[in-house]
């Protein structure tokens, strides 16, 4: 009988542990204006914020923008829908601008000339827990990557111009 309770506490504890680490874990995969897979993005929270690992392929080799948008919609072939930057704290955009950045605002993107990128970024400020720096809050989030490279400072979108893929962010 102790052999059996002894199984299943340690059953119920590996069963807890497995559930934190899911919950600890998003992703999104994206696609392009005419509905072609071209990336996913793999979210982990972290004690300073949460990591993006973003592999893209079939891309338009260059610098393009990427942002965490406010709504988890991502209707081709404009993706508007996802909104603009997350910016739940009511800030500027672009990383170089004095009054501070979007949450949502990440740095370029560099796809090399065979259309591919893989690149891991942090996102500090924002959490996949719960609250108003989640990327779950209501309405959910997407991921967008631009036409265009990010300027770092022109409000409110750093003129990178059209949406060119999009996924939305979950869980």
């Amino acid at each position: 009988m102790k052999k059996l309770m002894l199984f299943f506490g340690t059953l119920c504890l590996l069963t807890y542990s497995i559930s934190l680490e899911a919950a600890k874990k998003a992703k999104a995969d994206l696609l392009n204006a005419k509905g072609a897979p071209v990336g996913t993005a793999v979210f982990t929270q972290k004690s300073n914020g949460v990591q993006l690992d973003l592999k893209v392929s079939d891309m338009t080799p260059g610098l393009h923008g990427f942002h965490i948008h406010a709504v988890g919609r991502c209707q081709a072939p404009d993706f508007t829908s996802a909104g603009p930057h997350f910016n739940p704290e009511g800030k500027q955009h672009g990383w170089d601008n004095p009054m501070g950045h979007h949450l949502g605002d990440l740095q370029n993107l560099e796809v090399g000339p065979d259309g591919k990128a893989h690149v891991r970024v942090m996102v500090p400020g924002v959490t996949l827990g719960e609250g108003a720096i989640s990327l779950f809050h209501e309405g959910g989030t997407a991921l967008v990557i631009h036409a265009k490279p990010d300027d770092g400072k022109t409000d409110p979108a750093g003129n990178a111009g059209p949406r060119v893929a999009c996924g939305v962010i979950i869980r």
